[in-house]
């Protein structure tokens, strides 16, 4: 594990150790958890895994988030000191929390984590002593040496996963101790609001928390889960909600050695939390309903063109008509793809390629055959660059085919794009009867547009030319408006 040494990620440290997938998943559960005890006990936690040199390096390394840290500084990715590390060697050997007898550690001690016989690391726990330390604080570190005391007996990390909830209950929201008989012992003072927004109206201290919420929940509310969380027996979290009111619970049972001793119960109020969500979930579905119906609307407006199309006996009009039922169908295709997309950017290559499969195959004549191809990427767009930049290719991709491929048995249309920063770069290449057959720029409706969204929308400039091949090639050079500086 010599190569670890210069590493400053915990997961990298340890995907490179010696330690089996069992004995890693332990360390990662730890990690994942032990904020727990840095925070009821006020103290600083380090991960010292083995170095492959008979020393130790720190693998991990936690703050509690209830008082100020003792080790601010980043230790993760360094070695301890050769003198500390006999202590750890021993300490890895042991069941039992162990402090060295160098007085220039005493603040410290120290437990092994072992995976099915394999000594996995140490767990280092220091706290400089306090001076104020009061009733609370005193019960937290408590419950701290507790759990701390239960990581070289396997007993923490708990085997099954906890922390479910989306708003998780953390020490400074509010923590209840139980003793052995589910008996509340003490509470913070959060703890103690909390209780009371729920509708307890007496002192916590020496009741049964279960027998407590029953008294003020509806049986409907109180599941058997529920009733197990609060008795602390294991460990559990779910949400409670009485009157209106709701607060997240999580139970961390207490063992010394083979005996169950108590539990420590965090809660914390979420009623504005959950408001705030219901009120998100209320506009998401309007949205969603709206997005639907504008989908419904222009799939309506492009039907009504078809029927119009079927109607029409004159040919130039058919033509036109077909044009904005192309259009209409173009704007509907980009709509979907930003409604369906969770965050503030669209895939364009994804939205790109039905957008222009769906105009060759509207514009191609009889059994006529298309391919399009395409290369580099786009990338991720903001709708107010997405959306005129769909129509710009929708319009020259058209037009290819109605005039680069007309009479022609196949032919073939390639798109390459290449984007640095907000600058973008595009070429479309056609192998049709090239510029002499086609209509002058900006002699047609399509070819305006393409030319006011690329000068106007993008800052832009376009140049067509014959392509090396035959055919046509227009090259675009366009600013986007909404992507990031160093995107």
């Amino acid at each position: 594990m010599n190569e670890c040494g210069n590493l400053k990620d915990p997961d990298r440290i340890l995907a490179c150790s010696n330690l089996t997938d069992g004995a890693r998943h332990l360390l990662h559960s730890l990690i994942a958890d032990w904020g727990i005890i840095a925070d009821l006990g006020y103290c600083d936690l380090q991960l010292a895994v083995k170095d492959g040199s008979g020393g130790f390096i720190c693998a991990a390394q936690v703050r509690p988030a209830t008082a100020p840290s003792c080790r601010p500084e980043d230790m993760v990715g360094q070695k301890f000191p050769a003198a500390l590390s006999p202590f750890l060697s021993c300490a890895l050997s042991s069941e039992r929390p162990l402090c060295p007898s160098n007085p220039e550690f005493k603040s410290i001690s120290a437990v092994s984590a072992s995976w099915q016989g394999e000594k996995a690391g140490v767990v280092l726990r220091m706290a400089y002593p306090s001076a104020h330390t009061g009733k609370w604080e005193q019960t937290g570190i408590d419950s701290s040496w507790k759990l701390f005391s239960m990581i070289p007996l396997g007993q923490f990390p708990y085997r099954v996963p906890v922390n479910t909830q989306r708003h998780n209950a953390h020490v400074p929201d509010g923590f209840v101790t139980l003793n052995s008989v589910s008996l509340v012992t003490d509470a913070s003072p959060n703890a103690i609001s909390c209780f009371k927004r729920l509708g307890s109206r007496g002192p916590l201290t020496g009741q049964n928390l279960s027998e407590l919420v029953e008294g003020l929940a509806a049986p409907e509310e109180l599941s058997e889960g529920m009733r197990t969380l609060l008795s602390g027996e294991r460990p559990l979290d779910a949400v409670l909600s009485i009157n209106n009111v709701s607060a997240t619970l999580r139970s961390l049972p207490l063992w010394n050695e083979r005996d169950y001793c108590g539990a420590v119960v965090l809660c914390r109020e979420i009623t504005e939390i959950r408001r705030r969500d219901n009120e998100l979930k209320i506009k998401d579905a309007t949205i969603s309903e709206i997005n639907h119906r504008i989908k419904n609307n222009l799939q309506s407006v492009a039907s009504l063109l078809a029927l119009q199309i079927r109607d029409s006996e004159n040919e130039e009009v058919k033509k036109a008509l077909q044009t904005a039922k192309r259009r209409v169908q173009a704007i509907s295709i980009l709509h979907d793809a930003l409604s369906q997309s969770k965050d503030e950017l669209i895939d364009f290559d994804c939205a790109l390629t039905k957008l222009l499969q769906t105009n060759v195959d509207i514009m191609r004549e009889g059994d006529q055959k298309i391919s399009i191809s395409y290369e580099g990427s786009f990338g991720l767009l903001a709708p107010q660059d997405a959306t005129p930049l769909a129509l710009i290719l929708s319009e020259l991709v058209a037009n290819a085919v109605e005039h680069g491929f007309a009479g022609e048995r196949e032919g073939e249309i390639c798109i390459r794009a290449k984007r640095k920063g907000r600058g973008l770069s595009v070429t479309i290449l056609d192998d049709g009867v090239g510029l002499g057959k086609m209509p002058p720029s900006g002699a047609s409706l399509g070819m305006k547009i393409v030319e006011t969204f690329v000068k106007v929308d993008f800052q832009g400039s376009i140049l067509w030319s014959s392509a090396p091949a035959g055919g046509t090639k227009v090259e675009l050079s366009i600013n986007l408006n909404g992507a990031p500086e160093g995107a």
